[in-house]
Formats: structure tokens, C-alpha cells, sequence
């Protein structure tokens, strides 16, 4: 009698099932599905075969964002920060480099006990040589990766990959203040695509350029410009792989990015880190006030900051290759710039290009 009682649930309490572990399990499955299939049109691109475009249904992508990304996310993060043990470090880096192809020998350190955590080693810098910066052309890689689209914009309209568009003003926001950039105003019966261009005779032009996990985590400056603002998008953080991005129409816009812009010698740049599944960390260096990826935000909300002061007229001014900010496993950088009309890409399409490599010139 003097034993205590033990307490039980009923079985159907214990088992019931609740609808946030339905949509993870489901949207977990979906997902799942959904990089087999990916695979099987990479398998398919590799030995020649065109894949026509398939775009996902509203129900597809609002069950794809079901799955809680952007917690795992941050707890893929935490993960990537916990100190190994020495002894645990080499075998758990060399199957990240098996794996996915990782040069170790370009690594500034290429001692593997070097590196206290994943994150570390994920952040890890390149040898000054392993990366020389092309002097001739104008626009250089930012970083290294796989060119997924480039060349101009086209009715306010931006291609991921061949036959899959996005919204240039969905994707940037409204126009910037020109107060606050050093352009003139655009007629107001212009389109968003015809304000951003500066200067008669000129195009605007697109680059997107997809890192894989296995890729140089950092982007540099793709050329001499002045960063005046950052425009951050909270989102979701679906995959960004070519497979996705050939599936979901707007991916980039659904996503959380940030959004540089400012002007260069011809006009208009700009340039976008968007974030990915396990890619929530999107830092800039010169811009302590960033914070990506956070608990909760206001779906289709955005943030700005000025980086025009009364101390500072100008901006951020940026140099050819210069660090500028770095993923935490890699994701897409986007360039969207103006240049003149005889503006040539020197490209092709699903390229591997590494960071200091020609994108184009006049």
C-alpha cells in the first residue's frame, strides 16, 4: 500500500497523432521523393538527354514548405558548431571531402585537426595563389559553383534555369530611394526593369551562379562597385539544387536572401546571396547588423539598411575580388547589374567556374 502509482496515458492518447507531425512526416517524404527524383534527372543530363521543364503544382510547393527548414536549419547550425574531438576530426572530414569532391590541397591549412568544428571547416580559407583574379575582364565569378543561367533580362522576367523564370521586382523589392543611390529618376510609367537602367543604350543582365556543398564557401566582389544598401528577404529555405530550381517556379523569391545593391562604373548592380536548406547562415562581412535565419518573421516581410550616412556619402566601396561574405555549407549567388549593349558573357551554360574566372567584359 505504501507504493506509489504508477500513472499511464491511454494507448490512443499515447499514439495520437497530431497535424504539425503529419505535415513534417509528410513534407519529410515528399522531400525525399523528390531528391530521388533529382537524381534521376542529373543521371539523365549526364548522358545528353533534355529533360523537359515539369513546374510543381501550388500543393506540391506548399507541401514542400512544410518541412520545418528553416529549424533544421538552425540546428544544423548549433551541430556545426560543437568541438570535435581531435582523434574524431580527420575521419569525419575526410568522408565530407570523399564525399563531395572537396580539394584539400587548395585549403589554406590543410591539416584536418586544424579545424575545431564543422563550421570551421566549412568557412575554411584558400592559399593567396590557389585563386588569382582575372585582371582583364570586367565582371569576374564571386565564387566558385555552377552556372546555372545568365545573360539579359527580358520583360521584367529573370530565368533560373533555362525555361523557369522569376519576378525581377518579386525578387529585388520595390525600387531603392534615389536618394539613397546615385541615379537619376526614371519616368514612373516605366517598368521596374527600365528603372533600373541608368544610362541610354544600356541592358540589364543576370548571372546565377549555384555552389554545391563541396564548393569554396565564401563570395568576393565580382568587380570595383559601391554597396549602398541591403534589402533582407526572411523566407524559406528549400533546396536550391538545379533539379529544385528546374521544379519550383520563383524558388529564389520564396527563399530567404539578402540583397546587395549600388553602382558601378556602367550603373546598376547588384548582387544576391540566396539561402538553402541547412544554409540559413548568410553572413556579409562588413555588416554586423545582419542576422539571417531567425525563429520567427512576417511572411513576404523585408528589412533595409542604408549603408549612406551622414559620415559616409558614398557607401561601402568594393574592389575586384575582395572578400565580401560567406555561406555556412553554399547555396546561389544572383548578379543583376546594367552594362552597355555590347556586353559578352564568356560562358556556357552548367559550367563549373571558380571563384577569380572571367564571367564577362565588353
Amino acid at each position: 500500500t505504501d507504493r506509489k502509482k504508477l500513472h499511464t496515458a491511454p494507448v490512443g492518447q499515447i499514439f495520437r497523432l497530431r497535424p504539425f507531425h503529419v505535415l513534417v512526416a509528410t513534407g519529410g517524404g515528399y522531400a525525399g521523393y523528390r531528391k530521388y527524383e533529382d537524381y534521376k534527372l542529373e543521371q539523365l543530363e549526364k548522358r545528353g538527354i533534355e529533360v523537359p521543364v515539369k513546374l510543381a503544382s501550388e500543393w506540391e510547393v506548399a507541401l514542400y514548405k512544410s518541412v520545418p527548414t528553416r529549424l533544421l536549419s538552425r540546428a544544423w547550425g548549433r551541430l556545426n558548431q560543437v568541438e570535435l574531438p581531435t582523434w574524431l576530426r580527420k575521419p569525419v572530414y575526410s568522408l565530407y571531402i570523399w564525399t563531395f569532391g572537396v580539394n584539400m590541397k587548395e585549403a589554406a591549412v590543410e591539416d584536418l585537426h586544424h579545424y575545431r568544428n564543422l563550421s570551421e571547416f566549412f568557412r575554411r580559407k584558400l592559399k593567396p595563389q590557389a585563386r588569382p583574379v582575372c585582371c582583364v575582364h570586367s565582371v569576374i565569378s564571386p565564387s566558385d559553383g555552377k552556372i546555372l543561367n545568365f545573360g539579359q533580362v527580358k520583360n521584367c522576367e529573370v530565368e533560373q534555369v533555362k525555361g523557369v523564370t522569376y519576378s525581377l521586382e518579386s525578387f529585388l523589392g520595390p525600387r531603392i530611394s534615389t536618394e539613397e543611390m546615385h541615379f537619376s529618376q526614371a519616368p514612373p510609367g516605366n517598368s521596374f526593369q527600365q528603372q533600373l537602367v541608368t544610362k541610354e543604350g544600356n541592358e540589364l543582365y543576370h548571372c546565377v551562379i549555384y555552389l554545391a556543398p563541396g564548393d569554396y564557401h565564401c563570395f568576393h566582389s565580382p568587380t570595383d562597385w559601391t554597396v549602398s544598401h541591403r534589402r533582407h528577404f526572411p523566407g524559406s529555405l528549400m533546396s536550391v539544387n538545379p533539379g529544385v530550381a528546374r521544379w519550383i517556379k520563383e524558388l529564389f523569391c520564396h527563399n530567404e536572401r539578402v540583397v546587395l545593391t549600388g553602382d558601378w562604373k556602367h550603373g546598376f548592380f547588384s548582387l544576391t546571396a540566396v539561402g538553402a536548406t541547412n544554409v540559413g547562415s548568410i553572413r556579409i562581412y562588413f555588416d554586423q547588423d545582419l542576422h539571417t535565419n531567425s525563429p520567427s518573421y512576417s511572411k513576404g516581410s523585408y528589412n533595409d539598411f542604408s549603408f549612406i550616412s551622414n559620415n559616409n556619402k558614398e557607401g561601402i566601396p568594393m574592389r575586384k575580388g575582395e572578400h565580401l561574405g560567406e555561406f555556412n555549407l553554399g547555396s546561389t549567388i544572383v548578379l543583376i547589374f546594367e552594362a552597355p549593349k555590347d556586353f559578352k558573357f564568356n560562358l556556357k551554360a552548367g559550367q563549373k567556374i571558380r571563384f577569380g574566372e572571367a564571367l564577362g567584359s565588353l
